[in-house]
């Protein structure tokens, strides 16, 4: 039975305080104004009979004498196949100009999955990006955030992202977008035809900043169901640091005594709790997430990136518009790497790392003048061939195809005898041609 009360006792930003019994934390409640509108809000917080809801959207128009009504349930997302290819707020209700979803009601922020049915991964995301599947591969059910700071092309990584993967479902979860960064995630969606397997949950930066943290339990909430239909789904979320900014930013309304740098204590199992969504299960489906976190001043210490070190498996680091080898780092590539794919992956991509180290000393020492050697003068040829044909975030290539064009690299820049790889591979990979410097 639905409770109604008809007075709000307190209202703050987009807080609003009822005296109320016998609710739940996260329950939905009704909000009916005096002019017939009506709006959403979810339970926060309660204290004896005070209890404080988080309302949906703008509290412009309420007053204190609006009826609440408590609805006995959770914040839901409509979930069909007829998502894919819609756009959503981060209530769940469609921008894009379309009809109403119908289908099945699915609670969100709900408990991550069973342990006891997630299974070991072992088969590899692709995305054609060079520098993630040669050298960091993304494996599947991985979750894996890009740290950037503001003003790199993160957002463009997410979307050839998109366009590339082998996924059969792409949920993007977008966080304090401006209208041209909205715009683009759709103009890229159209342009590479793969609009009919994507759904957006979008919030703006124009919109209240609940929405901001309900996006990415709408994103997995589908995703899940999405999976449990024998679906891969890649959800790609963007910016985290939005997120956590909401959450600071309703924790300080609330005020709610601050943690590190005013965050409030519960970022860590605020984080985790999306995160931890990402899953293989066994006999279904899979949900793989990468996201992006900007970390202010291009700091990886802040309580961000920080909290968010600890819960994924690795990192992209995008730095320069180039994603940089050293910081980057994917924990699970090992199970993939040499076992799903060609038996030189791990041998190839670890040498031309270690060689692109050197060739940066040799860069240092060029920079202060010193005399370079032979040695260096083909670290430097090498690093530039390194830089064009693989950092590029505009090249394109399969992993195969990626594979070929290290060796033609170092066959280009080295002698088979410099390179410090097994002479089986050698005899194998290394390609058919007269390089300069060998007889």
């Amino acid at each position: 039975m639905r409770t109604i009360y008809e007075r709000i006792d307190a209202m703050r930003g987009n807080l609003i305080t009822v005296l109320a019994e016998n609710v739940g934390l996260g329950e939905l409640a009704r909000i009916d104004m005096a002019d017939g509108r009506c709006a959403y809000a979810s339970v926060l917080r309660i204290e004896g009979p005070r209890v404080t809801l988080q309302v949906f959207q703008s509290t412009r128009g309420i007053s204190t004498g609006d009826t609440v009504t408590f609805l006995r349930r959770q914040m839901q997302v409509t979930f069909s196949e007829s998502l894919l290819g819609r756009r959503f707020n981060g209530s769940g209700n469609p921008i894009d100009k379309g009809p109403d979803i119908v289908g099945d009601p699915v609670a969100i922020g709900g408990p991550s999955f069973n342990p006891v049915k997630r299974i070991i991964p072992r088969e590899m995301v692709r995305t054609n990006i060079p520098m993630i599947d040669m050298f960091n591969c993304l494996v599947m059910s991985q979750k894996i955030p890009i740290f950037s700071v503001a003003g790199e092309p993160y957002n463009a990584l997410l979307m050839r992202i998109a366009n590339q993967t082998d996924a059969d479902v792409v949920i993007i979860g977008g966080m304090g977008l401006t209208f041209g960064e909205y715009q683009a995630f759709i103009d890229n969606a159209e342009k590479a035809a793969s609009l009919n397997k994507t759904v957006m949950f979008i919030h703006r930066a124009t919109d209240p900043a609940v929405e901001c943290i309900l996006v990415p339990d709408m994103a997995l909430a589908c995703a899940e169901h999405f999976a449990l239909q024998d679906k891969n789904v890649l959800v790609l979320l963007t910016d985290m640091t939005s997120f956590a900014d909401s959450i600071k930013e309703i924790a300080i309304t609330m005020d709610q005594v601050p943690s590190n740098r005013g965050y409030p204590g519960s970022l860590y199992s605020d984080l985790a709790s999306r995160y931890e969504k990402a899953v293989s299960m066994d006999g279904s489906g899979s949900i793989t997430i990468v996201s992006v976190t900007t970390m202010p001043g291009d700091d990886v210490t802040h309580p961000i990136p920080d909290n968010t070190g600890y819960i994924t498996e690795g990192q992209f680091y995008l730095h320069d518009g180039r994603i940089d080898p050293f910081g980057s780092l994917s924990r699970l590539k090992q199970l993939v790497i040499g076992k799903v794919t060609r038996e030189d992956h791990g041998d190839l991509a670890n040498t031309m790392i270690r060689l692109y180290a050197e060739s940066k000393k040799a860069r240092e020492r060029r920079s202060m003048g010193f005399k370079l050697s032979k040695w260096d003068e083909q670290l430097l040829r090498y690093s530039g061939f390194f830089e064009q044909q693989m950092m590029n975030l505009e090249v394109n290539l399969s992993l195969e195809d990626a594979l070929n064009m290290g060796w033609r690299i170092l066959a280009e820049c080295f002698n088979r005898d410099q390179v410090g790889i097994k002479e089986s591979l050698l005899n194998k990979y290394w390609p058919k041609i007269v390089v300069a410097g060998e007889a």
